[in-house]
């Protein structure tokens, strides 16, 4: 085991569109960043685009839904690292739009395997590695059609989304519920846990859509993955400010 003074983050589904962006990010930053990906080819080559600017990037397999592909990964930045200091929780799939009444319960159950249990397997897994950093964080991305308020309200602007994306609007509130239990618990220890929202970006989950870059969209990710001492814990919140839950 190699322990060093830098910083150490992992991104998982980092290989592309937003996570890739706040690797590139976080990097920037002089942070040694772990790009997680299912797919060995894809993950690689974002790692080695991301080093050819001088960044200290590296590819590690990981598929979130599999647990044994998370223990390996842990064991390898154990074995490499010694601690762990970011964890971005990114990785997220959506299913085609429907109505929620037309909504089947294994489509809800194969979207909650990557963005509701596939976070709690890698936080998990990692969190041994994160408790021996003096300063870890946690950053789970989210998203606006994740809150409540929102999806409440018939007039608010998701309106049109939400109403017809019950699997992913659904597992981002999970997502929210779990950042808020994660930060309470382990706020005692340094450890600031947070969700974030990138806002409508251009990812390959809406077929390229939104209205923002995927590099717009990382920004929040960046800066609550590299808060101060004194930053805050259990929030949810855009570059714009605090998202009601």
């Amino acid at each position: 085991m190699t322990t060093t003074s830098q910083k150490t983050a992992l991104i998982t589904g980092a290989n592309k569109g937003i996570g890739k962006e706040t690797a590139r990010g976080l990097a920037a930053l002089g942070i040694t960043v772990l790009i997680g990906a299912r797919d060995a080819e894809r993950g690689e080559a974002a790692a080695e685009e991301l080093r050819a600017d001088g960044a200290d990037v590296r590819f590690v397999p990981l598929d979130v839904t599999d647990e044994m592909s998370v223990e390996s990964a842990a064991k390898y930045i154990d074995a490499t690292f010694g601690r762990l200091d970011i964890l971005v929780n990114n990785a997220a799939i959506a299913a085609g739009p429907q109505k929620p009444s037309e909504t089947v319960a294994a489509t809800v159950r194969q979207v909650y395997e990557t963005n509701v249990f596939g976070v709690i397997a890698v936080t998990h897994a990692m969190l041994p590695l994160l408790r021996r950093s003096a300063a870890a964080r946690i950053v789970n991305m989210s998203s606006e059609l994740g809150s409540l308020t929102h999806l409440a309200d018939p007039g608010s602007p998701w309106s049109p989304y939400s109403s017809m994306l019950l699997p992913y609007c659904t597992s981002k509130s999970a997502l929210n519920a779990i950042t808020a239990l994660y930060a309470n618990e382990l706020r005692t220890e340094g450890i600031l846990v947070n969700a974030v929202s990138p806002g409508y970006c251009a990812t390959d989950l809406n077929r390229h859509t939104g209205i923002r870059t995927a590099e717009e969209g990382a920004t929040i990710a960046v800066d609550m993955a590299t808060l101060a001492k004194d930053g805050p814990a259990a929030t949810f919140r855009s570059e714009n400010g605090p998202i009601p839950w």
